[in-house]
């Protein structure tokens, strides 16, 4: 892994906090999975999601004015896709880091009921 930090200039810091609020929301993180599986229309993401239409809706169009989503319009239906692919990438490995930290915790959890159990 690279240990050289990356350098931007504040002027630009106020558009990385944005893509991080992007992705600091429940809702547009499972848009986000959802469309990492391929492009999809606003049915196909209600469903897959399980979330009201205008809700999704609301939450398409902060993602598409992001640049994190593009829109392709096709006939009366409007698709959605993925169009930064760091968005994978970055996903990924906070998934991975979650994943990690939930199976240390719950190693931890079954060695102290061990030890507690012993004691009772």
């Amino acid at each position: 892994m690279n240990s050289t930090p990356v350098t931007i200039p504040d002027e630009l810091l106020d558009r990385v906090a944005e893509k991080f609020r992007m992705l600091g929301d429940s809702t547009r993180l499972s848009i986000l999975r959802t469309l990492l599986a391929g492009e999809k229309n606003v049915g196909a993401v209600v469903v897959e999601t399980g979330q009201h239409q205008a809700n999704v809706s609301k939450h398409l169009k902060m993602l598409a004015e992001a640049g994190m989503i593009s829109r392709r319009k096709d006939g009366l239906q409007v698709f959605y896709s993925v169009s930064d692919p760091m968005l994978e990438q970055l996903c990924g490995l906070i998934c991975r880091t979650v994943i990690e930290e939930t199976h240390a915790g719950a190693d931890r959890n079954r060695r102290l009921l061990k030890t507690w159990q012993g004691r009772g």
